[in-house]
């Protein structure tokens, strides 16, 4: 059963990922959420992070891979050097040649990129009836919104209007291209248990993932911004005393 379920949410975030937000002569506007790390001192929020990454490695990963993404980046959200060994090694990593020319099977190891979900394009497809999963490492910063579509299309589902004639086989979201979308609801209340109490509903799961998700398509953002501030207080000071030093040079011209 949990099988199906997992099965059955990995293919509705295919699909659910597969568009823009504007469909063809329509603009959906979607709700502005409010994030930790906006603006120019923003931060990313290190608990909704790990709640995120597990949002992810429970749901997501089983069709989704982070391409982009190693073992060891996950220091960047507050995990010790033993819980990042832990989660690598519940990985298994096809590895080799060894000696003997074969490839064998290890643990993973915090210096391993992601573990993909599948061996190869076609048996993603072939998985998923047809449908390629992206790869999640950019998807934030590849679909307009970023944050915030990811946070409409995973609750964006519900009744359809009385005059909206749905498809067979297809489900209502209001924030998805066309308002109809081929598989159910990617997040159930509750799917999860988070380690820090956190009720797992479906917005609060969904906001999570979609932190995490913008971690992972900009891990640099932090020390980007924090570097922005620097050359701007650089930038400052530096004019201040060019302007002084203009006044002192030039002041018996005046």
């Amino acid at each position: 059963m949990k099988i199906k379920i997992l099965l059955s949410l990995c293919v509705a975030a295919v699909i659910g990922f597969s568009g823009p937000v504007h469909a063809a002569g329509e603009h959906i506007e979607l709700p502005k959420q409010q994030w930790s790390f906006d603006g120019m001192t923003g931060t990313f929020d290190r608990g909704a992070m790990q709640r995120g990454f597990q949002v992810y490695k429970q749901v997501c990963s089983a069709c989704h891979g982070l391409n982009r993404l190693s073992y060891r980046n996950l220091a960047a959200l507050g995990y010790n050097e033993a819980e990042i060994k832990a989660i690598a090694a519940e990985a298994t990593i096809t590895d080799g040649p060894n000696d003997e020319g074969e490839m064998f099977e290890r643990p993973g190891r915090p210096s391993d990129a992601f573990k993909k979900p599948f061996a190869n394009d076609n048996a993603a497809r072939y998985a998923n009836n047809g449908a390629l999963p992206p790869d999640l490492s950019l998807i934030v910063r590849s679909r307009a919104g970023g944050p915030d579509y990811v946070y409409a299309l995973m609750t964006g589902y519900g009744d359809a209007p009385a005059d909206v004639k749905m498809n067979e086989g297809m489900h209502y979201n209001k924030y998805f291209p066309g308002h109809q979308i081929a598989m159910a609801a990617p997040l159930v209340a509750g799917a999860v248990t988070y380690g820090d109490g956190t009720d797992a509903s479906v917005e609060q799961m969904a906001k999570d993932v979609a932190t995490f998700l913008a971690w992972a398509s900009e891990p640099v953002m932090e020390i980007r911004k924090q570097t922005g501030i620097k050359v701007m207080i650089f930038l400052l000071v530096f004019s201040v005393l060019m302007y002084a030093t203009k006044r002192k040079v030039w002041k018996d011209l005046h």
